[in-house]
């Protein structure tokens, strides 16, 4: 593996999270975290533009390149993505909802932790079986 292949991705990160250091190291202004946020969100729409250009780019200059599978695997990826992207979407939702209330009840009664821990692992268990049913259909093509 190349060097560079290490530090321009590297490069990238560093430079697409440095608006975003001070408003995490000290207080900032209204506008100024404002400013660093918008400032933030267009670097990264920056990045990935330059990086869908780079990449068509190299896709049409690139002889003899064939792009091999069926629309079936196509598809088949597309669902594995879709079940793993909202089921962690709904465990994510379910757990803002239950954790709240969890410290809520552990915070009022110290025996209530084991039973509002499990209302929590719950919803994190739907990201699980979206993550199992991606793989089962990742194997499946």
């Amino acid at each position: 593996m190349n060097l560079l292949m290490f530090i321009l991705p590297l490069v990238a990160v560093v430079l697409l999270s440095l608006p975003l250091v001070k408003m995490f190291t000290s207080k900032v202004s209204k506008e100024s975290a404002k400013w660093r946020l918008l400032t933030h969100v267009g670097g990264f729409f920056g990045a990935v533009a330059l990086t869908l250009c780079l990449t068509m780019g190299s896709a049409f200059a690139a002889e003899g390149a064939s792009i091999t599978g069926t629309l079936a695997q196509g598809l088949g990826f597309i669902a594995a993505a879709l079940s793993t992207g909202c089921s962690a979407l709904g465990a994510g939702i379910a757990v803002a909802a239950a954790a709240p209330a969890a410290i809520g009840a552990f915070s009022e009664n110290d025996n209530n932790f084991g039973k509002a821990l499990i209302f929590v692992a719950l919803g994190e268990g739907v990201a699980i079986y979206g993550l199992l049913i991606s793989i089962l259909i990742i194997n499946g093509l």
